[in-house]
């Protein structure tokens, strides 16, 4: 069975489990630059370079995987979401790309191997795809809104280095998440369709989308349906929301998507809202119970933590969510749906 097989087949059963946060749980660590910087000699500062760590002290993100595996997480995210030419730049890192997505997607994947070989239960690697620092939606000149940074082509190009590299290293599926731009994530899918055709395979996509209001919308202004009729064609393996807010807040997003994606639906929401410090003090407990209303409501098949979560939350998740019904995916009828910032179904 290819991984999408799999992936589907277990999803068929239960509702699964992907990982929480690796900022927040980096940071309790309390690195200095030198930990970040290892032996490597780039000429610029590389605390915060979370990335990086797979080659400078990769103890870290593995410590943080078997942290996650071990509360109950079916999913490993890679350490890689700025990992990528155009984030790498602001360290002075854009030439270690391909080492550091190579080496992330091995460290998870060993991870992952090692703990299924423990119970026989499957365990999956999705590479994460950060957004960038750029969008091509939107200029970042007031005075100029037709200047772009950086165009399609360049961006697609950044993101089939990175996609490329997490293959190598074992990655099952392509996570494109935190997707505030909506055309960022197309060049995101179109470099993903490519590296599976080079590789003569099916290579699976999975899609998140940001919202940066309640009202629904990512930073381009596309509304939550809108996504999907833009995206649709790439036959994602999942779509969903992370970041954003907390559980609270995704609620009625969550239900909008679960009714007309003939896909399968992941969330995973921050620990609630941060609180004036920047800290999110959202207790396990309380979110297991707010996303616990989404799969009781038959609404999600994959359940997992973004800002703030911690290994505590996604085992009160997995526990709170153990033996609810996966959501059944729909049929939706055939039809011709478009999308500009609001969706366009064209009647027949």
């Amino acid at each position: 069975m290819t991984p999408r097989d799999t992936f589907l087949a277990e999803a068929a059963k239960r509702i699964l489990i992907t990982d929480g946060a690796f900022g927040t749980e980096i940071q309790n660590w309390k690195l200095s630059e030198a930990d970040y910087a290892g032996a490597l000699t780039l000429g610029h500062d590389q605390k915060g370079n979370n990335d990086i760590l797979a080659l400078t002290k990769p103890e870290v993100p593995e410590s943080i995987h078997r942290a996650y595996f071990t509360a109950g997480a079916d999913i490993a995210e890679t350490n890689t979401f700025s990992a990528n030419r155009i984030s790498q730049a602001d360290y002075g890192a854009e030439g270690l790309v391909r080492e550091i997505n190579v080496e992330s997607a091995r460290l998870a994947r060993r991870l992952a191997d090692e703990f299924q070989a423990k119970d026989g239960r499957p365990r999956f690697v999705a590479g994460a795809i950060g957004p960038t620092n750029k969008t091509l939606s939107l200029s970042p000149d007031v005075n100029d809104p037709g200047y772009r940074e950086i165009d399609f082509d360049y961006l697609k190009d950044v993101y089939r280095e990175q996609i490329d590299a997490l293959v190598e290293g074992g990655a099952d599926f392509v996570l494109i998440e935190t997707v505030f731009d909506t055309l960022n994530a197309k060049a995101g899918v179109m470099a993903a369709i490519e590296a599976g055709e080079a590789l003569g395979r099916d290579l699976p996509i999975m899609l998140s989308m940001t919202l940066t209001d309640l009202s629904g919308r990512n930073l381009s202004g596309h509304t939550v349906e809108a996504f999907w009729h833009a995206i649709r064609h790439a036959r994602p393996l999942t779509i969903g929301l992370n970041c954003s807010f907390g559980a609270e807040q995704l609620r009625p997003h969550v239900r909008t998507l679960s009714g007309i994606c003939d896909t399968l639906i992941m969330v995973y929401p921050n620990a609630g809202l941060p609180n004036e410090l920047g800290a999110y003090d959202e207790a396990p407990a309380t979110t297991a119970g707010l996303v616990a209303e989404w799969a009781e409501a038959g609404q999600v098949n994959v359940l997992g933590g973004c800002c703030g979560s911690t290994p505590a939350h996604i085992a009160a998740i997995a526990e709170r969510v153990r033996g609810v019904a996966p959501r059944a995916i729909p049929a939706p009828p055939v039809q011709t749906r478009l999308a500009g910032l609001e969706p366009f179904t064209m009647a027949a």
